[in-house]
């Protein structure tokens, strides 16, 4: 076997003599085309060399490696290894390098890929995926979102067994909804709620007498226009944007992503699935697209705004052929960034400027806040931020508290 890193003797024996070796070439070159650096690709190989040898102590032959082989890896062994160094025991790193040997195992043919249709509740997800998709239209997150609440009921009411609609109860329903309700808000309440609502209409879309179930399930009161949203103030932001200077990790992506949301108010959503076709240098204009509302939308690129994403693309952005703007600084390369990259962007800048805030949307409701204050109507500013409703840009009248006191009434009964 040669498979080109500098392992221990044991290490590459143990490979070489397993029913992993002959793939060993395959999985390295796997790690090199993702750039992963000569150390990680060291430690991947390690974690492999001990999955191989318990392979080999449990007879486990190579149509049985998948992951249901490496859970058991990780809870029967590693708590009890006493194998021979060098090996490596730590969950995370073997979790990850086993993920690449499945990739590459599948790729080879030797391991098919996992059928999800196989299991009944897969197989209903996939149906009811498809049809919020193609029916309801809507956003890939809530149809995540809703497919993860569904998992969780069927699970609880059917376990292992097929599924059946018509067996589901009024029951069933409100003790999923309200078994937790100490542990949950009205507004995570009202979510699962709505996830089922929509299961049952599809059901019935099917044929299922289930349709009147929907009433059955508890809706608690929650005003969604009780509270003031939390904004920054125009010297917060001035704060905010400063934050991101000295030795920070990536500064300038998380700079440019961070214009992103406080100048044009994107969601998180959209600004990692910004590509670089999406940019008019020329016009100065920034295209929306397959964002929450499913349509295109052509937005004004501020100056400042562009000379960040620029600055970026020249200085920081590593070589890659993916055409998102923002796209991973670690192996794996070639492949855009995540939510949460986003998220930890903005949070860790809330605490560079000693504030416990959280939540990337708060700078969304500040630059509604901020144009509500400079007296920009409010249907152009629900044109801005995409709102498909007035009444859900509405929220953003209260927080201005100058406009409202100066119409204010004095309260009956006191002294104006």
């Amino acid at each position: 076997m040669d498979d080109g890193a500098d392992l221990q003797p044991w290490t590459r024996a143990m490979l070489a003599d397993s029913v992993l070796g002959p793939y060993v070439a395959n999985y390295r070159k796997r790690l090199i085309e993702q750039r992963y650096a000569a150390n990680t690709q060291r430690v991947y190989l390690c974690c492999v060399s001990h999955f191989a040898s318990w392979l080999k102590a449990t007879q486990i032959g190579l149509n049985g490696v998948n992951g249901e082989a490496g859970e058991r890896f990780i809870a029967e062994h590693l708590p009890q290894c006493n194998c021979r160094p060098p090996v490596r025991r730590v969950p995370h790193e073997i979790k990850a390098a086993l993920s690449h040997l499945y990739d590459v195992l599948r790729c080879s043919g030797v391991v098919a890929a996992p059928s999800r249709s196989a299991d009944p509740i897969q197989a209903e997800l996939i149906s009811f995926d498809h049809y919020m998709d193609a029916t309801c239209g809507l956003a890939v997150s809530t149809r995540h979102q809703r497919a993860q609440i569904l998992d969780r009921f069927l699970t609880s009411r059917f376990g292992s067994a097929p599924i059946a609609a018509t067996a589901i109860t009024a029951a069933d329903l409100r003790q999923f909804v309200l078994g937790g309700q100490a542990a949950y808000s009205p507004g995570t309440v009202n979510v699962m709620a709505g996830a089922l609502r929509c299961y049952l209409r599809f059901r019935a879309l099917a044929g299922d007498p289930v349709g009147n179930l929907g009433a059955a399930i508890s809706k608690p009161a929650q005003w969604r226009l009780s509270t003031l949203p939390d904004v920054l103030s125009d010297a917060e932001i001035e704060q905010l944007l400063a934050s991101f200077g000295g030795q920070l990790p990536s500064p300038r992506r998380a700079y440019a992503m961070v214009r992103c949301l406080v100048d044009l108010g994107l969601r998180a959503s959209e600004v990692i699935h910004l590509r670089l076709d999406d940019i008019d240098w020329h016009a100065g204009t920034l295209r929306l697209t397959k964002e929450k509302s499913r349509r295109d939308d052509v937005l004004p690129l501020p100056a400042e705004t562009g000379r960040a994403i620029a600055d970026y693309l020249r200085t920081e952005r590593p070589p890659t052929a993916n055409r998102a703007v923002f796209v991973r600084h670690v192996a794996p390369f070639d492949e855009p960034i995540g939510r949460r990259v986003v998220q930890t962007a903005v949070n860790e800048a809330y605490r560079r400027c000693g504030w416990t805030r959280t939540g990337v949307h708060i700078l969304r409701h500040s630059v509604a806040s901020r144009l509500l204050r400079k007296g920009t109507p409010l249907k152009e500013i629900a044109d801005i931020l995409r709102h498909r409703s007035l009444d859900t840009t509405a929220i953003y009248v209260k927080v201005d508290t100058g406009r409202l006191s100066a119409v204010a009434l004095p309260w009956p009964g006191r002294a104006s």
